[in-house]
């Protein structure tokens, strides 16, 4: 019977993880193909995005408890992610250079947590997933140095960073669920 309930489990898991990456690459493709999309409509869609980010995140660290090293900063970083995610649905309005920062930001955090975790990760918590997420995490960092260095005289230029970004994360996503898929 436990046995079931896990397998029960990791298929919900595996859902929500191809779920977040299809998000990711549609986020991505519509930051890309629409450009002058408005502001409201941008932070509306990162904060969607950032929150189904942060509750994959929060679930995947809390099944892991006991099972990995640093699931807690995982889980951290995670919580963070849905009061982000919170914050922009709740306020769109907030001004686009502030909203460019908190996303330069949160690319560079969740970028150098998947490089440290490709580098650091144990081979059981990360399997034969270091390489992928070392250049995940070194993509992140890119994108949140760039996204920082020009955040208003760049706009069209984060837009794509951003669309490109989210095009990548969610093919590595679900490169990831793929690679995984319950039996």
């Amino acid at each position: 019977m436990a046995s079931k309930e896990v397998s029960q489990l990791a298929n919900q898991l595996w859902g929500l993880v191809v779920t977040e990456g299809v998000l990711a690459i549609l986020a991505g493709i519509a930051l890309l193909f629409w450009p002058s999309a408005s502001a409201v409509l941008l932070v509306s869609l990162f904060g969607l995005f950032v929150l189904i980010w942060g509750i994959v995140g929060s679930v995947r660290s809390l099944i892991s408890v006991g099972r990995t090293r640093g699931w807690w900063v995982h889980l951290v970083i995670s919580v963070l992610l849905v009061a982000l995610g919170v914050y922009l649905l709740r306020h769109v309005d907030v001004s686009l250079a502030a909203f460019i920062l908190l996303i330069g930001f949160t690319f560079i955090v969740h970028g150098l947590f998947d490089v440290l975790t490709g580098l650091f990760g144990r081979e059981s918590e990360i399997g034969d997933n270091k390489v992928l997420l070392v250049v995940l995490g070194l993509f992140g960092l890119a994108a949140g140095i760039i996204t920082l260095v020009q955040p208003v005289a760049s706009g069209l230029a984060f837009i794509w960073v951003a669309g490109v970004y989210a095009l990548v994360y969610g093919v590595f996503t679900l490169a990831f669920a793929i690679k995984s898929q319950p039996e």
